[in-house]
């Protein structure tokens, strides 16, 4: 992510953000008070979500789950960041943040391809936050260096576990109870 304000550090509020999101041919996300412009990604970035997308919606179809792009923003009321992830599930209703009508606060599961310049924000402070959302269930976290997928999951005690999966295998999502062929996903 790339800082959207002066060096000069401002405390935004979500409604700041919120004007620079109407105003802005770009996304961007908001952390502690900061806003941030994101980037492009690379072609394979930009798969990856579709093709996992595509592969979730015949397991979710008879279910009250839906899959969504990242035009879906998300926001963690407890910690108020607002991301979007590469792809998101949202089981039952959508449960809209009371301050914008168009960021859900109820995801199921949030997907997140990881490149060079955002994993260790992935994998750290943004897994973090993610975790403190209620209804999260998992964290997917895609690799584009190599074929793996790894898992993040709530157990029934509230502990995460993460469970990595390789070339021939096959990453559980517990939380909407489907499954990602790694093979299938970077064919």
């Amino acid at each position: 992510m790339r800082r959207a304000t002066s060096r000069n550090v401002h405390e935004h509020t979500f409604a700041d953000y919120l004007r620079v999101e109407r105003d802005s041919n770009t996304k961007h996300e908001f952390l502690d008070g900061e806003i941030y412009a994101m980037t492009g990604g690379t072609p394979l970035h930009a798969r990856l979500p579709m093709t996992i997308a595509g592969l979730l919606y015949p397991q979710l179809r008879e279910s009250d789950c839906r899959v969504f792009s990242t035009d879906l923003r998300v926001r963690v009321r407890a910690t108020g960041m607002a991301a979007y992830p590469d792809a998101t599930v949202v089981c039952g209703d959508l449960e809209l943040d009371p301050e914008d009508d168009d960021t859900v606060t109820n995801p199921r599961v949030v997907i997140e391809v990881l490149s060079d310049s955002t994993e260790k924000f992935d994998r750290g402070l943004k897994l973090r936050h993610y975790q403190q959302i209620p209804t999260l269930g998992a964290v997917v976290l895609v690799a584009q260096r190599e074929r793996r997928i790894e898992v993040c999951s709530r157990e029934a005690d509230g502990a995460w576990v993460t469970r990595s999966s390789g070339p021939g295998e096959t990453a559980a999502i517990p939380a909407i109870d489907c499954v990602l062929p790694v093979d299938d996903v970077y064919r």
